[in-house]
C-alpha cells in the first residue's frame, strides 16, 4: 500500500510583514522617511496599523534589522515591475555560425561578410567555419587565407575570440564584438 504524499509548505519569498518580523527592536522609518529610531516591534506595527500600512522588513541583515511603514502590497508590486525591466534591458549574448569554404567566390564572400558584420553590431559572437571537402585538405593555406582575410576586413568591429584552427575537416575561428 502506498502512502499519500505531502507537499511541504510553500516557502514564502520576500521580505517579513509584521507579526513575522523575528527582531524583538528594529529601526522604524515612516512612510514619509522619517526615522523613528529604534523601537519594538510590536510599537512599529501600532504605528504602521495607526497610517493604515505595514511594516516591512526592508534590511534584515542591519543591527537592529531597519523596517519601512509603507504598502506592502504596492511594494511588491513595484519590485515586481523592476525586475521585469531589468530582465528587458538583459541582452544574451548568441553564438551565430557563418560558414565558408576554401575556394570561396568573391560575391559569395561579400554576402556572407555582410550577415557576419550585422551580427557583430548586434552584439553576437560569431563561429566562422571553413569547410574542407575531399582533396582540398591538401591545401589548407588557401582556407587559412580565407580565414585572414576575414580577420582583417573585422579588425576595427571584431576582435579574434579563437584564432583559427583545425578540427576535423574544418577550420574554426570566434570573431567577438570589441
Amino acid at each position: 500500500m502506498r502512502r499519500p504524499h505531502y507537499a511541504p509548505p510553500p516557502t514564502k519569498e520576500g521580505p517579513r510583514v509584521n507579526e513575522e518580523i523575528t527582531a524583538r527592536q528594529v529601526r522604524v522609518i515612516d512612510d514619509d522617511g522619517e526615522n523613528h529610531g529604534v523601537i519594538t516591534v510590536e510599537e512599529g506595527i501600532r504605528i504602521a496599523e495607526a497610517a493604515g500600512l505595514d511594516l516591512v522588513e526592508v534590511s534584515p541583515n542591519a543591527d537592529p534589522p531597519v523596517c519601512k511603514i509603507l504598502d506592502y502590497g504596492k511594494f511588491k508590486y513595484e519590485q515586481q515591475k523592476r525586475k521585469n525591466e531589468a530582465r528587458k534591458k538583459q541582452k544574451t549574448i548568441e553564438v551565430k555560425e557563418i560558414k565558408f569554404r576554401p575556394n570561396i567566390e568573391q560575391h559569395d564572400y561579400e554576402v556572407k561578410m555582410r550577415a557576419l558584420k550585422k551580427f557583430i553590431e548586434e552584439g553576437d559572437k560569431v563561429k566562422v567555419t571553413l569547410r574542407f571537402r575531399g582533396r582540398e585538405m591538401a591545401h589548407q593555406e588557401l582556407g587559412l587565407e580565407v580565414l585572414q582575410r576575414v580577420q582583417a576586413e573585422m579588425d576595427e568591429q571584431a576582435k579574434v575570440e579563437q584564432r583559427p584552427n583545425m578540427e576535423g575537416r574544418q577550420m574554426i575561428m570566434v570573431l567577438a564584438p570589441r
